[in-house]
């Protein structure tokens, strides 16, 4: 197990969907992350009221696209929004070791042992869990924690893997979406509730 510090400034977003979208497109045609940056703050390109805010938002996408393959952007300014929302969660899943642990050792194994919802027991016992290796999580306070949770479960949301009533809702990958992540890490694909026969058939 490793105990590699956490980083747990995902709690200043949401999936940003759109804003990634665009963002993605604009470094397939500067193709350098530090351009996009400064014309997205010179033009602010993402309407944000303030700058802070926009430097900010700017900042976050940035640091999760980087995270993938030049084809996977490639892809995901042409994909589906569905798809486009998965790839965005896998970016999350790069950029946030916690958030990816969380979805291979919580959302995936309730989903594959047929447990077809995820709770606010299951989000703090993972925490618990975790806190035993990770000091730095120890010493977030339950505010904090709290609204770690919130966060990570309006995450979940906005890529379609869970329900208003917090249903676990498993993932639906096409031929094409599903090379792209093959293409990555093996480890990818079990960020996301699927079962290995529905990936046997989603392969066909």
């Amino acid at each position: 197990m490793s105990n590699a510090k956490y980083s747990m400034s995902f709690t200043t977003g949401s999936l940003f969907h759109h804003e990634s979208v665009k963002l993605a497109e604009l470094y397939l045609e500067l193709g350098d992350w530090r351009s996009v940056r400064d014309k997205v703050v010179a033009d602010n390109l993402l309407q944000s009221r303030t700058q802070s805010t926009l430097k900010r938002i700017c900042r976050e996408v940035i640091s999760r696209l980087r995270t993938l393959t030049q084809n996977t952007l490639e892809f995901l300014i042409t994909a589906s929004h569905q798809e486009q929302a998965y790839l965005l969660w896998l970016a999350i899943c790069h950029r946030y070791p916690f958030i990816a642990d969380f979805a291979v050792e919580v959302l995936r194994e309730r989903y594959i042992t047929l447990k077809s919802d995820l709770t606010h027991e299951d989000f703090d016992s993972f925490f618990d869990q975790k806190a035993e290796w990770h000091l730095e999580l120890d010493q977030i306070t339950p505010a904090t924690r709290k609204k770690i949770r919130q966060v990570l479960f309006r995450l979940l949301r906005e890529a379609d893997l869970l329900t208003g009533d917090n249903r676990i809702h498993a993932a639906l990958l096409s031929p094409q979406l599903l090379q792209i992540i093959h293409q990555g890490s093996h480890r990818e694909v079990l960020y996301l509730p699927i079962f290995e026969s529905e990936l046997k058939e989603m392969r066909r």
